[in-house]
């Protein structure tokens, strides 16, 4: 049996596998998980249990890079940050990947799907602090918050989700008139108005929502711009951060309300370098 540390070639062999299933999942196609592992175990020359405790490792560098994992191999701390390393090296070889998940059709939907917009996360509802650090750590390594920025498929689809659950509450509440001025202000005005989409309470007060959607976790990390912070605390009895995760599977949601750093931790990541 073999004990020692996991190859880049094995990593590289493990992870293909893992995204190969993860694929069938997502799209609803049926997939063995046994002949998976008899194939790692030709590749690999590792013990069934070994591969199965490594994909279960696999699931947890996958919460760390903010992706959806597959249901039955449930994360497992601790790994090494090759294995991390692999899963990128994956993405960066399969740049579409991420993008086709959300190459959808953009016909206005005649009856939304649900939503469910729940709690957000606590210091209460957090893992334990040590898989909570290795998974920010992750994120932090692989810029996990820029990767979904630069999805603009992902952030396009989320606002869309965003615009169209507004609308249908807005109904659902005999409030018609409002629903019919819901704006999707991102897509018809362009960036820059610190928010994606106009809409309103059913009482009639403006809701100014800014939408940030993540395939990941609801503690994955996003990227929020300065102008965005600014509307945040000049309109704060207005503005909503609208928060989608797990998107790729089944999308929850979450609101936060100004002050933002009331509920996250805000970190600079670059820099406007001026002349003198």
């Amino acid at each position: 049996m073999n004990s020692s540390d996991w190859s880049d070639i094995e990593n590289d062999a493990v992870v293909a596998s893992y995204f190969e299933m993860l694929s069938d999942e997502l799209s609803g196609r049926s997939y063995n998980k046994a002949a998976q592992n008899r194939a790692l175990q030709e590749q690999t020359g590792r013990s069934r249990g070994s591969i199965e405790f490594k994909l279960c490792n696999v699931s947890a560098a996958f919460v760390g890079l903010g992706l959806p994992i597959i249901k039955g191999y449930r994360p497992r701390f601790n790994f090494q940050m090759s294995l991390a390393e692999a899963a990128s090296r994956w993405l960066a070889l399969h740049s579409e990947w991420e993008l086709a998940l959300h190459r959808k059709a953009t016909a206005v939907l005649a009856e939304p799907p649900s939503l469910f917009v729940g709690m957000a996360p606590t210091l209460r509802n957090a893992p334990p602090p040590e898989e909570l650090e290795q998974m920010q750590r992750v994120a932090r390594h692989f810029d996990v918050a820029g990767r979904d920025k630069r999805n603009r498929a992902l952030g396009h689809a989320g606002e869309e989700r965003v615009f169209h659950y507004e609308r249908q509450m807005l109904k659902q509440h005999d409030r018609d008139d409002l629903a019919r001025r819901v704006r999707w202000v991102s897509k018809e005005d362009g960036d820059g108005a610190g928010y994606d989409i106009a809409s309103f309470s059913p009482e009639g007060r403006e809701r100014l929502i800014e939408v940030k959607t993540t395939n990941g976790w609801e503690r994955t990390p996003f990227h929020i711009s300065r102008n965005e912070l600014e509307v945040a605390a000049e309109r704060r009895d207005d503005w909503y951060l609208f928060r989608l995760y797990e998107f790729a599977r089944a999308p929850q949601a979450f609101e936060l309300r100004p002050p933002l750093d009331a509920h996250v931790t805000l970190t600079a990541t670059n820099f406007q370098a001026s002349f003198q």
